[in-house]
């Protein structure tokens, strides 16, 4: 992992680690740790989007060592940045592409505004960079724009874009990209999908197309369901995990926009509440700013700590 990427992803939880830093210096200024100072903890960290049942969770593991000890800042937060990290290992697993599948084939959903169309073509120049033979398929055909984008990143990364007007079906679309894919020997076929949440119950019959119709060329399609969610919407991310799930078989999270946000504690949450993987998190517009997720490295991050 590059100094460069450790720095931006340390920048990036500025505002989580400095509110935690911050608070978890106010209550420890001084102070043995209490009963009435493991309640401050255990409020800022359900401020801080940690999640109600994992705050409970870490202030309870620092009681079983420190209660009633004088403890400093830098001792409380070494000590959750190691909890936190070891909550996060479990799914701290890197996105595998099957070198046999030819095409191994993903399917991207997510609400609109998280960042699915913009992950996709960062995924896309990384994968396509690494020697893979990418395909892009521009599915969310309800939004002009998002086709416009996925056309741009395909150009940027001279890989291929699967794409038709405006309105079309996207489960047609998603058939033909993978009859081209698997014709022209592609190793990734990446699929973009709407992300229309307030007509749920078109959402999951369009989702549930678009598999159905894969499945009659690839009984094994699609092998990864990737869910991106956008850090900024704090804790309606769990909301978010908990819809798609019902949608479709979401495989694996992608959490964008950590660089926007105070609500980075949310990841911890999210992996204690639903121990989904976490294939990469971005902090940054350009492709670089999206890479493999760490769960040290993250957890010393959200705290503050060096890396």
């Amino acid at each position: 992992m590059s100094e460069g990427w450790l720095t931006r992803l340390k920048a990036a939880l500025k505002r989580s680690s400095s509110k935690l830093g911050d608070g978890i210096a106010g209550i420890f200024n001084k102070r043995k740790l209490d009963a009435a100072a493991l309640e401050e903890l255990e409020e800022l960290l359900i401020a801080s989007d940690l999640g109600v049942a994992t705050s409970a969770k870490l202030a309870n593991n620092l009681a079983k060592t420190r209660f009633n000890k004088d403890v400093s800042p830098e001792e409380v937060r070494s000590a959750l940045a190691a909890d936190v990290a070891e909550m996060l290992e479990p799914v701290a697993i890197p996105l595998e592409i099957a070198p046999e599948r030819r095409p191994h084939v993903v399917l991207v959903v997510g609400v609109n505004g998280a960042g699915k169309t913009t992950t996709i073509g960062k995924l896309a120049k990384q994968q396509a960079e690494l020697g893979r033979k990418v395909m892009l398929a521009a599915g969310d055909t309800f939004r002009a724009a998002a086709i416009e984008q996925l056309q741009i990143w395909g150009e940027r990364s001279r890989v291929p874009v699967i794409a038709k007007q405006p309105g079309a079906d996207a489960a047609g679309l998603a058939f033909e990209a993978l009859e081209t894919a698997k014709r022209e020997a592609a190793d990734l076929l990446l699929i973009d999908t709407a992300g229309r949440l307030h007509n749920k119950g078109e959402l999951m019959a369009e989702l549930q197309k678009i598999q159905r119709v894969l499945r009659k060329q690839d009984e094994s399609a699609p092998h990864d369901v990737l869910l991106v969610l956008d850090a900024t919407t704090g804790q309606n991310a769990l909301n978010q995990v908990a819809t798609f799930k019902e949608l479709v078989a979401v495989t694996g999270l992608v959490v964008t926009k950590l660089d926007g946000s105070a609500k980075g504690g949310v990841l911890v949450a999210l992996a204690e509440q639903h121990g989904l993987p976490v294939h990469a998190v971005g902090v940054g517009e350009g492709a670089e700013d999206l890479r493999p997720f760490s769960a040290d490295h993250f957890a010393k991050s959200l705290m503050g700590l060096d890396v």
